[in-house]
């Protein structure tokens, strides 16, 4: 049995009644549920959509319109069930057909009981690492999408962040900065060019005093 809290529950595909009868109840002796015993491709392919088995043990040689072939690969294609085949049939044509639906065992029929408990458990097992190998990648494709918005995101950022950096040739005497041009500007010019500071304009103290000698900016109250 398989570490779940819950028995596995596997569905029976077989069109012989007697012969899935015996089916089930071998399974059932094992521990398993079997929720029904499906005899066609279509009441296979509804089963499989309603019971959500873990795994459907598929005769490939149904009688009907539909072969346990064509039965596994619509289960396949909507519920995504790992599939163990039942087969008298070994003739080539019909091994190469079935797997292309990728089952994940095989038992000949007629089987030995004591080799159903190891070919189940390892399709279970395989079908498990299956699921959390494509969970990973999925996991791993969101990070890698998420990834390329953040780097995207930051660019945009970046391209709207100016900043100065390195020797900046300055006069000694006005204050005026020469560009990587050679062209000589205001320092405030330059630095609202190359960041994103926003000047307000005031005067200082001690431009206050030699502009404006004769006033008291500390002193002058009201007489």
């Amino acid at each position: 049995m398989t570490e779940n809290t819950f028995p596995s529950k596997i569905l029976v595909v077989e069109d012989e009644s007697i012969i899935g009868m015996e089916i089930k109840t071998r399974l059932e002796n094992l521990g398993y549920q079997v929720p029904m015993v499906a005899q066609t491709g279509q009441q296979a392919i509804e089963a499989a959509a309603k019971f959500q088995p873990n795994l459907v043990m598929m005769d490939i040689s149904l009688k009907g319109e539909m072969d346990g072939i064509e039965a596994a690969a619509k289960i396949k294609e909507h519920n995504d069930i790992p599939i163990i085949y039942l087969t008298a049939n070994t003739d080539n044509i019909t091994f190469q057909r079935a797997k292309i639906s990728e089952p994940f065992g095989y038992l000949l029929k007629p089987f030995e009981e004591r080799l159903l408990p190891s070919t189940i458990e390892m399709a279970l097992y395989k079908a498990a690492m299956k699921k959390k190998l494509r969970e990973h990648r999925l996991h791993l494709e969101k990070m890698a999408t998420e990834r390329e918005k953040l780097i995207t995101e930051l660019k945009e950022a970046l391209a709207k962040v100016k900043t100065l950096s390195g020797f900046l040739p300055i006069c000694a005497a006005c204050k005026k900065i020469r560009d990587d041009k050679g062209y000589w500007s205001q320092i405030e010019s330059y630095i609202r060019d190359h960041s994103e500071a926003v000047f307000s304009h005031g005067i200082c103290p001690d431009c206050a005093q030699k502009l404006y000698p004769n006033i008291d900016l500390y002193n002058n109250k009201d007489k």
